[in-house]
Order: C-alpha cells, then structure tokens, then sequence
C-alpha cells in the first residue's frame, strides 16, 4: 500500500481475543503506514488503536478506504459490509468465530493477510445483493438490502401467517407457513440452508426461495434466475417480522407486498487465494472426504 493508504478495521468487540488480535493488526497495518480507521460502535465497545480515526457507524464509515478487514465471524462480516455499502470498498475476513463461511482466513493465517494487505495482493469477488421493497397499497413502507437472505418470519408464535407468492408478477401458490426466505447464491449456505435449501456455488448467478414449515402440497425450495422479481404478498390478518441478514428489520401486517430482486450493487469480498469453493465447503463444514482417489 502507498502511504495515502487507508483500512477501515471491523471488530467484533465482545471477544477480547478479537480486541488482541485488532491490536496486533493495526499495529502492523500503521509499522507499513497504512492508516487504520475504525467505525464509532467499535470505538464505544472498547477498541481505538493508536493513531487509528474514529468515523460514524453507518454506510460511510468505509469511505476512503481501499479495503476493510474483518476481525470476527459471519456476524461481523455481515456488520462490516453495512460499513462499506456506499463505497463498495472490498471485505476480507479473518475467521475468529465458528464456521466463519464468508472469511478468508482463520487466526494462524494473519500474517500471511497482513502481508498480502500491504503488497496489495488480492483479487475482488462480487457477490449478489438482494434488494428488498416493501409495499402497502400504492405506499412504499420500507426498503432494505442483504448480502445473505431476506426473510418473513410469523410474529407470533403459535400463529402461521398467510402469503401468496409469486415470480415476475404471476402467481406461484399459496402457504399457510411460519414464513419463507429468499436467499443469493452467498446465502444459500446460511439460514436457508438450515432450512432444508439447496448450497448454490457463488459463480451460479440465482435466487433461492425456501418456504418455513409451510402447510401446503408444493412447498419445495426454488432456483429461479436472477433476473426474476420474487413477491410475497402476506394476506390480511396475518403479522410478520422481516429480517434482512439478521440484522436490519421491522414489522409487518398484512395485506402488505414484499418484493426481493437482485440489487444492482454488489458486494465485494477480498480474495487472497484462488481456493475452489468445494474445498471451502468440505472445509467449513468438515465434510468426509476419505477415500477419494482423484
């Protein structure tokens, strides 16, 4: 990196493993005069590295940059790409967490990151964003984005809810269900995969649509393309939550109109090597692979 560089540092604050290593790294970010910025959240949860600027949690925060490094688990990646939406500055995590599906490195490994992150080597994946729209009537109540999934989960417990999905404004069926969600590609290995979907490879450009215990004779996932618009019109009478990465949500009651599509803006995760994705997936997963003589 030059000396105008700039790393915007995202730390998950409630580990104080995660504090010790986001010390070291910035420590060695600002010995190879590379400026550390972090976010305010991070700061008021007990992180503020020496020489590093305190700048606004919200979409900005990654302005400047020429990448953010990730200190935690998918959680935290999740947080950071929320830092770095308007600047679409490229994440790279180090996995300090469990599974940790979107990191590219695990603790042992930050050496190596830090080292590839001052010689500038590393290549830009994108990956699919949703773009959800909500609607009452003629009025727009609500938008927001995921990296992972959108999901409408019923509020209350011991009541399904009621919706009528559709793909490109044709009616598809009708679920009596707790909810359903519609994931990219990236989040087909997080919630909708623990809800019976299928993993779709990141080079597949697709939307997933996994129903939640609907109570219907067709409710099986769906792949459909990624040019399609999946509406879910949740029927009178029936009260939701929608969470975007299970993160960014509201309430909703129907009858209301809840439209997912492919966000025109992507986002964009830092690569430092040209792994194929099933070794990530036997690795994130431990997947038995014995016995295979290729």
């Amino acid at each position: 990196m030059t000396d105008s560089s700039k790393a915007l540092l995202v730390v998950n604050t409630r580990h104080a493993a995660a504090i010790d290593v986001a010390t070291q790294v910035s420590q060695a970010l600002r010995d190879a005069s590379v400026h550390v910025i972090i976010a305010q959240d991070d700061a008021d949860a007990g992180f503020t590295p020496v020489g590093g600027t305190v700048v606004p949690a919200d979409e900005h925060a990654g302005d400047g940059c020429d990448v953010a490094v990730v200190l935690g688990g998918d959680g935290t990646i999740l947080r950071a790409a929320e830092r770095v939406r308007a600047a679409g500055v490229p994440l790279i995590g180090v996995n300090l967490g469990h599974v940790g599906f979107l990191a590219e490195a695990e603790r042992e490994d930050l050496d190596f990151v830090v080292a590839a992150l001052v010689a500038r080597r590393w290549q830009v994946e994108e990956r699919m964003a949703l773009e959800i729209i909500v609607t009452s009537g003629d009025e727009e109540i609500g938008r927001t984005w995921a990296l992972n999934e959108v999901s409408i989960e019923k509020l209350a417990r011991q009541r399904m809810i009621d919706l009528v999905i559709a793909v490109d404004d044709r009616p598809l069926s009708r679920w009596g269900c707790d909810g359903v969600v519609v994931a990219t590609p990236t989040g087909s290995t997080a919630y909708a995969f623990s809800a019976g979907g299928p993993v779709i490879w990141p080079q597949v450009a697709a939307l997933c649509v996994v129903p939640l215990s609907a109570h219907a004779l067709f409710a099986r996932p769906l792949v459909i393309s990624p040019k399609s618009v999946v509406t879910i019109e949740l029927q009178p009478d029936s009260d939701a939550v929608l969470w975007a990465d299970g993160r960014r949500t509201f309430e909703v009651s129907g009858p209301v109109r809840i439209e997912a599509r492919q966000h025109e803006r992507p986002v964009r995760l830092a690569r430092l090597v040209d792994a194929p994705f099933t070794d990530r997936l036997v690795a994130k997963f431990a997947l038995p692979v014995d016995g295979w003589r290729g």
